[in-house]
């Protein structure tokens, strides 16, 4: 990245765009259309937000230490599960569903030799994050949950950029296999990479908003999405460059993108109260 040029950049902030409207959108979409039979979670808490975060921590890592073929086997299963169960309200019927979604997978699968593999890939991570953002959110994920969990990931991004520097060879690590939680998008000479660990904080910051404040919270959530998730992240390197004159290898997403939505946060708790709960939600139209 020490390299990036004008044509660099922008090919990230429009691919960045495009990953973070789609997964925050898609998760509204659906959200104001299905409802889940029954939720997969119960009611949230701190230790489930923990668990959420151990497993984004721990499925890079687990990238570098074991087989080639377990991680893609683990990721593929999971998944099958989330897209199963947030499509059911869409397609009810069992047996389309599952074929439908394992020919979905199987595409992924085949087009990993072709030029193709990266879209494809990049698609299936938004679907399952919008899939999974639905999942917790409809079963009682809160707007203040989301601002832990996104809070979290920027004090594991800050440790593992400085700290223990292995950001970058876990990304490679990724990138490598079938089922990888980087939605990487490579067109002629350009490539760029989100982590799907990073568009599921934006799924889940942005519809936890809606369902908490409405249109209102929305539009708060999409400005920090945009401004801090997809266009600050590519520009601070070469912002900082500017100023120190060196452009750091990376600059890792949350930490740009936490502080401001835990400002957002605050800002909708003090001027519009009280989150509403999904109990609230289905009993009125959704605003």
């Amino acid at each position: 990245m020490s390299d990036l040029g004008v044509s660099d950049v922008a090919f990230a902030l429009a691919v960045g765009l495009c990953l973070t409207l789609g997964a925050v959108f898609g998760s509204v979409f659906y959200f104001r259309r299905f409802r889940l039979a029954r939720p997969a979670v119960g009611v949230f808490n701190g230790r489930d937000v923990a668990v959420m975060l151990a497993f984004v921590v721990v499925m890079p890592l687990l990238y570098v230490a074991l087989p080639t073929w377990v991680l893609p086997t683990m990721l593929g299963l999971v998944f099958f599960g989330v897209l199963s169960v947030s499509a059911e309200p869409v397609l009810r019927q069992r047996w389309p569903r599952r074929g439908a979604i394992a020919t979905l997978l199987a595409i992924d699968i085949v087009a990993y030799q072709t030029s193709t593999f990266t879209i494809v890939n990049s698609i299936v991570i938004v679907l399952v994050c919008v899939g999974a953002a639905n999942l917790n959110v409809q079963g009682g994920f809160t707007l203040r949950h989301a601002v832990w969990f996104v809070l979290g990931l920027a004090a594991y991004d800050l440790v593992f950029i400085t700290v223990i520097p292995l950001t970058q060879q876990l990304f490679a690590a990724a990138e490598g296999y079938v089922f990888a939680p980087v939605a990487v998008v490579r067109i002629g000479d350009f490539a760029t990479a989100v982590g799907m660990g990073d568009i599921l904080a934006y799924a889940l910051f942005g519809l936890a908003a809606y369902k908490a404040y409405g249109r209102v919270g929305l539009r708060m959530a999409v400005a920090v999405v945009l401004v801090f998730g997809a266009i600050a992240p590519p520009l601070a390197p070469l912002a900082i460059g500017s100023l120190v004159g060196h452009v750091p290898q990376l600059i890792p997403a949350q930490v740009l993108f936490a502080p401001a939505a835990f400002a957002a946060y605050q800002v909708l708790r003090r001027r519009r109260g009280a989150e509403r709960r999904m109990v609230s939600v289905v009993s009125s139209a959704v605003a």
